[in-house]
């Protein structure tokens, strides 16, 4: 019998998400927002060959799921900093360093379609379109190794957003393949209910 994955219930529980801010969300929060950008995130795949579910798991992540300051001022979903080819608005923020410059959008679905061409663009990110167009852990583990962020604990907080909100179905919607969902059981007496704090350093 395959091991059951034990994860916090996903009924009501908190957690802190530590992206450029520190945001408290609930899992209906999170829920919502995969709701609200699944279709932006499968349309990417479509046309860009990433995963949805990774474009949806730092979404939530970088973001604090819409919730954290760049995601409210600047509709900046990614953490993606200026950089010297960036010719939009911007807004200034603490993260690695003070006061750094982070793009700003005009509304969030900009966010998404620049997160794409950010990773099709870069050729130190080359590496991850050689990888299946569905397999998360690869992609995960990839962008830490391609230096998107400094948390060395990056790709395992990935692919716990992926396989506690079932994101893996959004790239079986894709590909046509079929999704098997990860046994997960909702209760959990060894894990406590209480907040997780993540802390995403945002792509250089």
């Amino acid at each position: 019998k395959p091991a059951v994955k034990n994860y916090p219930s996903t009924n009501n529980t908190t957690e802190v998400i530590q992206s450029t801010s520190k945001t408290v969300v609930t899992s209906d929060l999170i829920n919502n927002y995969i709701l609200q950008f699944k279709d932006i995130a499968m349309g990417n795949m479509k046309t860009y060959g990433i995963p949805a579910s990774i474009i949806l798991a730092q979404g939530i992540l970088e973001s604090g799921a819409g919730k954290g300051d760049l995601a409210l001022e600047a509709n900046n979903h990614f953490g993606i900093k200026c950089h010297k080819d960036w010719l939009g608005e911007s807004v200034r923020h603490d993260d690695d360093s003070a006061q750094e410059c982070f793009r700003k959008y005009p509304e969030a679905a900009e966010s998404y379609r620049d997160h794409a061409l950010f990773l099709v663009g870069k050729n130190r990110y080359a590496t991850l379109f050689t990888y299946e167009k569905d397999d998360y852990k690869s992609w995960a583990k990839g962008l830490r190794a391609a230096g998107y962020a400094t948390d060395p604990n990056y790709p395992d907080k990935l692919i716990s957003y992926i396989e506690r909100y079932n994101l893996h179905q959004y790239d079986c919607q894709v590909t046509g393949k079929n999704y098997t969902p990860i046994s997960k059981t909702t209760t959990s007496p060894t894990k406590s209910t209480s907040p997780v704090k993540t802390n995403s350093n945002s792509n250089d």
